[in-house]
């Protein structure tokens, strides 16, 4: 197509000359070798350089021009003529542009002036919609813009990060962001937060051990990786990716491969528009034929009568143009982007923001949605849910109100997670807590149970500290009695290296001698609450000398077992999305079980399989696996990708929700990319068709429910419009083939498209949405607009139409038999005018009853209604009358068209409430 071409002339000539940058922003892609299988040493010889000298200016220098800046750049950038132009970029688009050329020409310039004006608004509008698209790397872009401390030339410097460099030594703190990816050399008590990467919730402790075999991101322990946060601790680093290099690099690379796909509306809009035009053409041209054969053409060429000839061949040519006018649908783009239009407003109401329009109905096809766990499924919050005494356990999901009572081993349990916990309340009155998500669970479950921070610490100073490492997996606080002033060393860790340290226990108040039967039930407890995907700490206490500070002979308390707790409403959303014949996946970066046991809990059920496995496979066997597979853990950004291509290529409508960094490609990728609101990165959003403001998994079943009834409401509109159309098409041409007089003039076709397909028309974008909406399957991704339903309507409508027509015309024919032959034609013109308006206003509602709606449920259509009747009585009734062309009708000829009016739609309506008609072709 000629806009097709001009806008990829644009974009070849244009953008590529005009606004080219350099490709993925680095010159030459660094060695990415698996760094994290190597000692720190040849990482370090590797790069020729030392950990105490780092690099030298003059090698930094080659560096940077060898890899290029420390930087994220999108391989183009949104162009807004381009995005402007391409808003024109529809077959349909194409009809009406032809349609408002032969209207300029054929001198019908209302007519074009109308359509373009409706062509201008549809463009406004989705430009204005989309130009904010596209900005994904523009947000990554923040996650790299701080300053760094490196070693150089053996002295320490602060330098921007974009100048880092493969080979410089970092020096990270708590609170530090990491700016590129690096292998760390040494660490102390190092807690880094990767959730926006991996998508684990819970901060992840790390090492410079070598670690063996090929690991997933998650895994690589003793690695540092772009755009993470140093949540506790410190460590030197030495840099091995910089740039489009990083994983974070990758991902934005990701996000920029993704080609502009048209989503499922617009193709079926195109394919409509086609099959318009050819049968409109066709038609037109035998209308042009038939109207010269009949106004004697052969006669006017074989006797010379050049002039009559000529005047016929005009005045046939306005009908047949004035028909192509009048089958091609102008007012569809205009109600396909108000009913769109209307829906993000609906769906803003309901805590749903759409960034692009045409995912509105989008929407309404979804057969999949991927979605995260971390932050969609789950509340990205640590939470304990039970505690374990030998006394007895504790369900901490049943305390209500903060009430239950404590023994003294509970209390002392309680108060360790409180006292050996670097995390702390936000004001003394709040219940929020700031700090690492394990040690804020702490925090929460003492408030949960009574228990509040500032009264421990006006009783209890810390006044020494143990800190957290990997080796002995446990930290240790000594803190002292503000009033007796004596010390108790608090510990808290992983139950086995806790229970070591361990050689008596309390219970039930008392302290006794730790047996190993009491071990093993211990342990077994922990595996217990391990296969409910718990995280597990144990606790334990002793009394302290000054001079003893061992973590030795502590006295065990019990056990706090932890989760990210799933949001109380997705396991209602998930069960109506099932339902409404959508799959719900689940694709984490988190383990097999936890992933499982979350799933389960919402309702998600299926087999699991690790990313990388699935990666591993043929192309074959995962076509095959897919749909047995319906939780993915440990999955990194390409194997999120590779999971909605493989749905997309099964002919899926995908939707993909995520929150982190790591969400962003298959977000960007999937039909419908689907951000949380609150807890998501600005990545993320940017890359996003739909942010969800409040992080609610129902408000996506709530937005698919509004991008269905706007589907509805489309081929409604579809229904309705070709019905009537077509019947305008039949009735001038069967009148031309059977020597009727010509039905209606060129200015009475434009007319009446002008008030049946305006606002009327329109109106119904407002129609509500049906009750049953969420009870029916997805249409599938195939299925036409005009599916055999709607042809069937269309077809049998406009026959009805075009039968009930022509025998009016012949009624009047023989009413006024005696009247000038002028004065005739004008009475059986104004007539079927005025007949075929009013059918089609009744059309309206007889298609709204077929969707169990009331004629008085949309009042605008009401309105709109009335609106059109009146404004055909005032080309009938004022002085206007000279200029359509039409005459006073009577009470007879009003009372012959209701009666008309009446008998098509009763025929109708008992030809399509017969069984087989309802079972094979109902439109709804």
């Amino acid at each position: 197509m000629l806009i097709d071409c001009f806008i990829n002339f644009i974009k070849e000539n244009y953008i590529n000359v005009k606004t080219r940058i350099p490709l993925l922003g680095f010159k030459k892609r660094g060695n990415l070798m698996n760094y994290y299988n190597q000692n720190s040493k040849e990482v370090l010889n590797s790069f020729g350089v030392t950990e105490s000298e780092g690099l030298s200016t003059q090698k930094a220098q080659v560096q940077l021009e060898k890899y290029g800046k420390n930087i994220l750049e999108d391989k183009h950038k949104t162009n807004p003529f381009i995005l402007f132009l391409s808003q024109f970029n529809s077959f349909i688009i194409y009809i009406l542009l032809f349609a408002v050329t032969i209207s300029f020409l054929s001198g019908e310039y209302v007519d074009a002036i109308v359509i373009l004006i409706i062509l201008s608004f549809n463009a406004i509008f989705g430009f204005i919609q989309e130009y904010k698209a596209e900005k994904a790397i523009e947000a990554l872009k923040k996650l790299t813009g701080l300053n760094a401390k490196v070693i150089r030339n053996s002295k320490i410097k602060i330098i921007d990060s974009n100048l880092l460099v493969p080979g410089d030594i970092l020096i990270l703190e708590e609170g530090n962001k990491v700016p590129a990816d690096a292998r760390i050399i040494e660490s102390a008590s190092l807690k880094v937060d990767e959730a926006m990467l991996t998508g684990e919730s819970v901060s992840v402790m790390k090492t410079n051990s070598v670690i063996k075999g090929t690991k997933v991101l998650a895994d690589q322990k003793n690695m540092l990786f772009s755009g993470t946060a140093i949540v506790k601790g410190r460590a030197k680093a030495i840099i091995i990716c910089t740039g489009m290099n990083s994983e974070i690099g990758k991902i934005a690379g990701m996000i920029t491969e993704k080609k502009n796909e048209s989503t499922p509306l617009q193709r079926k809009l195109n394919i409509l528009g086609k099959k318009i035009i050819w049968i409109t053409l066709a038609l037109c041209v035998l209308v042009f034929i038939a109207g010269e054969f009949r106004a004697g053409a052969v006669s006017f060429i074989t006797m010379g009568d050049w002039p009559n000839f000529f005047l016929s061949m005009k005045e046939w040519f306005l009908t047949a143009v004035s028909l192509a006018v009048a089958a091609v649908p102008e007012g569809l783009p205009a109600v396909v982007t108000i009913a769109l239009a209307i829906g993000v407003k609906r769906m803003l109401k309901r805590n749903a923001l759409v960034r692009k329009l045409p995912s509105v109905e989008t929407l309404g096809e979804t057969t999949v949605i991927c979605t995260d766990k971390t932050g969609t499924l789950t509340m990205n919050k640590m939470s304990v849910r039970k505690a374990f005494t030998f006394t007895k356990d504790i369900n901490l999901l049943s305390i209500k109100n903060n009430k239950i009572s404590l023994n003294k081993e509970q209390e002392l349990m309680f108060r360790t997670g409180l006292i050996c916990n670097d995390a702390q309340l936000k004001n003394n009155n709040s219940t929020e807590v700031i700090g690492e998500p394990t040690e804020t669970a702490l925090i929460t479950s003492g408030l949960k149970v009574g228990l509040r921070p500032s009264n421990i610490e006006k009783k209890w100073n810390r006044v020494f500290e143990i800190p957290f490492d990997s080796l002995r997996k446990m930290m240790s606080v000594v803190a002292q009695n503000t009033t007796s002033k004596s010390k108790i060393m608090y510990s808290k860790g992983a139950p086995e290296m806790i229970l070591e340290k361990c050689t008596q226990i309390m219970i039930n108040g008392k302290i006794k001698k730790l047996s190993l039967k009491e071990k093993n039930i211990i342990l077994n407890q922990n595996n217990s609450y391990a296969k409910d995907a718990l995280r597990v700490l144990a606790f334990a206490y002793k009394t302290v000398s000054k001079k003893d500070h061992s973590e030795n002979n502590l006295i065990f308390l019990g056990l706090q077992a932890m989760m990210d707790p799933p949001r109380k409403e997705v396991a209602e959303s998930i069960r109506k999305c099932k339902l409404a014949g959508i799959r719900v996946m689940m694709l984490t970066g988190d383990n097999g079980l936890t992933a499982k046991a979350i799933a389960s809990e919402v309702g998600i059920i299926g087999n699991v399989m690790q990313g990388s496995d699935f990666s591993a496979l043929s192309p074959k066997e995962k076509l095959d696996t897919i749909d047995l597979i319906s939780i993915f853990s440990r999955v990194e950004p390409k194997h999120k990708m590779e999971i909605v291509k493989i749905l997309k290529k099964r002919g899926e409508i995908v939707a993909m929700t995520g929150d982190g960094v790591n969400d962003a490609p298959a977000v960007s990728s999937a039909d419908l990319g689907i951000a949380m609101g609150i807890t998501g990165t600005d990545v993320t959003k940017e890359a996003s068709d739909l942010i969800l403001e409040d992080d609610n998994f129902t408000t996506i079943v709530n937005a698919v429910e509004e991008g269905r009834g706007i589907y509805q409401n489309i081929k409604k509109f579809v229904n309705y419009l070709l019905s009537s159309n077509l019947a305008e098409v039949l009735i001038i041409f069967i009148a031309i083939l059977i020597g009727m007089p010509l039905p209606m003039t060129a200015i009475m076709i434009l007319w009446l498209n002008l008030v049946t397909d305006g606002l009327p028309a329109v109106a119904l974008s407002l129609d509500s949405i049906p009750k049953n909406v969420m009870n029916m399957p997805p249409k599938k991704k195939t299925e036409a607009i005009m599916d055999k339903g709607i042809l069937f309507n269309v077809v049998l409508v406009a026959i009805l139409i075009t039968a009930a027509v022509l025998g009016v015309m012949s009624w009047t024919a023989n009413a006024y038999p005696n009247i000038n032959p002028e004065i005739q034609l004008i009475k059986i013109q104004t007539i079927v005018f005025t007949l075929l308006m009013l059918m089609e206003l009744v059309r309206l509602q007889v298609i709204r009853s077929e969707y169990k709606l009331g004629m008085f449920s949309n009042k605008i259509l009401v309105l709109a209604i009335l609106s059109s009747f009146i404004l055909q009585l005032v080309v009938i009734y004022t002085p206007l009358n000279k200029f359509f062309g039409t005459t006073f009708l009577n009470v007879t000829d009003w009372i012959v068209m209701l009666i008309a009016t009446t008998v098509v739609w009763l025929i109708w309506k008992a030809i399509t409430i017969t069984p087989f008609i309802r079972k094979n072709y109902s439109d709804v």
